[in-house]
C-alpha cells in the first residue's frame, strides 16, 4: 500500500478535522502518499482529489467543520455513481480508502469493498447513532454546546418565571437530549427511544410549581415531536407562558472539545495502521474506553441503543 485517501461523508461533526489531521499525519509517518476527497462521495466521483502534506493540516485540529467538506450523495448509491469513483480511485493509484461518517456513509463504503476495494471507517455524527460504538466523533462537542445553551435560556426562564421547550438534535436517536438534559437539570427529557406521555410532562411541571419553581425547562429530541408542538399543548393545558427554543444547526458547529480531539486522533491513527495490516471492510469503534473495530456487517446489524437506566435516573433526579 503507497498511496490512501480520506473523506468526510454526511452532516458534518466537530473533531472531524482532528481524525483528518491524524490520518494524513500518521500515513505521511509512515511513508505513504495520502489524498484528500473534496465533497464526500459526489468529490469521489468527480474526481475531486488533493494532494495533502504536513501543512495541509496545520492549525485545523481546533476548528469545526471539515476542511474536505461534506455531502450527501444520492448518485452514488447506483451501481454506476460506485463504478465511476472505483475508476477514479484507479486513477490516481489508491490503494486503500478511509471514509469519516455516519451510518449512510458506511454502507457507501461497505459497498466499494464488497468490489474489492479496501476501505475502513471511522464514526462522525453528533447523534452518537452507530452502533458498533460506545461513542462518534461530533458527540461531546454538541452535548457541551447544547447543554451551555440550557444553562443561557434557564436564566432567562428564571427571570421571567416561563416553562422553557428546548428542541436538539436527534431523529432517531435520544443521547443529545439524555444527555443534556441530564447535564443542565432539564424537568423533563422526551426521547424516541422511550415517547412520551405529555400528560406526565404537565404532571412534573405542575408539581414544580406547587412546590415554588418558578420555571421549568423540557429537552425534546426531534425525531420525537416538533418543540413547539409540545410548548402549545403545555401553555394550553396549564396556562403558564412558555417558550421554545429549536437549536438546530448551531449544534453541529463550534471548536471540538478535548475529547473529540482526542478520540478523533486516535481514530485516524488507528485507521491508516488498519490498512496496512491488510483490514478493509471494517468500522472502526470506541468500546470502554478502548479502541476496537468490526465489520461493516456486524456494525449494521445490531440497532444503536441508549442506556435507559441513565434516563430513569434523570427522570428521578428531577422531581
Amino acid at each position: 500500500m503507497r498511496k490512501i485517501a480520506v473523506l468526510t461523508s454526511g452532516g458534518d461533526a466537530p473533531g472531524m478535522n482532528a481524525v483528518l489531521r491524524a490520518v494524513v499525519r500518521r500515513g505521511i509517518f509512515k511513508e505513504l502518499d495520502v489524498y484528500g476527497v473534496r465533497n464526500g462521495y459526489d468529490g469521489l466521483m468527480s474526481g475531486d482529489f488533493i494532494h495533502m502534506d504536513l501543512g495541509s493540516v496545520g492549525d485545523i485540529i481546533h476548528r469545526g467543520g471539515t476542511i474536505l467538506r461534506s455531502a450527501r450523495s444520492k448518485k452514488f448509491k447506483t451501481i454506476e455513481g460506485q463504478e465511476q469513483a472505483l475508476l477514479n480511485l484507479k486513477k490516481y493509484a489508491i490503494d486503500g480508502l478511509i471514509v469519516i461518517g455516519g451510518d449512510g456513509s458506511f454502507r457507501g463504503a461497505k459497498d466499494l469493498t464488497l468490489q474489492g476495494f479496501p476501505t475502513i471507517g471511522i464514526p462522525g455524527t453528533i447523534d452518537n447513532d452507530i452502533s458498533g460504538t460506545d461513542y462518534t466523533i461530533g458527540f461531546d462537542t454538541a452535548v457541551n454546546t447544547v447543554m451551555e445553551a440550557i444553562d443561557k435560556i434557564r436564566d432567562t426562564a428564571s427571570s421571567h418565571e416561563r416553562t422553557y421547550v428546548i428542541e436538539v438534535m436527534g431523529r432517531d436517536a435520544g443521547d443529545i437530549a439524555l444527555w443534556s438534559g441530564m447535564c443542565a437539570g432539564a424537568e423533563s427529557i422526551i426521547i424516541p427511544e422511550d415517547g412520551y406521555d405529555v400528560d406526565d410532562v404537565i404532571e412534573r411541571i405542575q408539581q414544580g410549581y406547587k412546590r415554588g419553581k418558578t420555571h421549568s425547562i423540557i429537552v425534546v429530541a426531534e425525531g420525537v415531536c416538533r418543540g413547539i408542538d409540545i410548548g402549545k399543548l403545555i401553555e394550553g393545558k396549564t396556562g403558564f407562558e412558555t417558550r421554545v427554543t429549536v437549536l438546530g444547526h448551531l449544534q453541529r458547529g463550534g471548536s471540538p472539545t478535548a475529547y473529540d480531539r482526542m478520540v478523533g486522533s486516535q481514530m485516524g491513527a488507528k485507521a491508516v495502521d488498519l490498512l496496512l495490516e491488510g483490514q478493509k471492510g471494517v468500522m472502526i469503534g470506541w468500546k470502554k474506553g478502548q479502541l476496537n473495530y468490526m465489520p461493516f456487517e456486524d456494525a449494521a446489524r445490531d440497532k444503536h441503543t441508549i442506556d435507559l437506566s441513565v434516563y430513569h435516573l434523570a427522570r428521578s433526579l428531577s422531581n
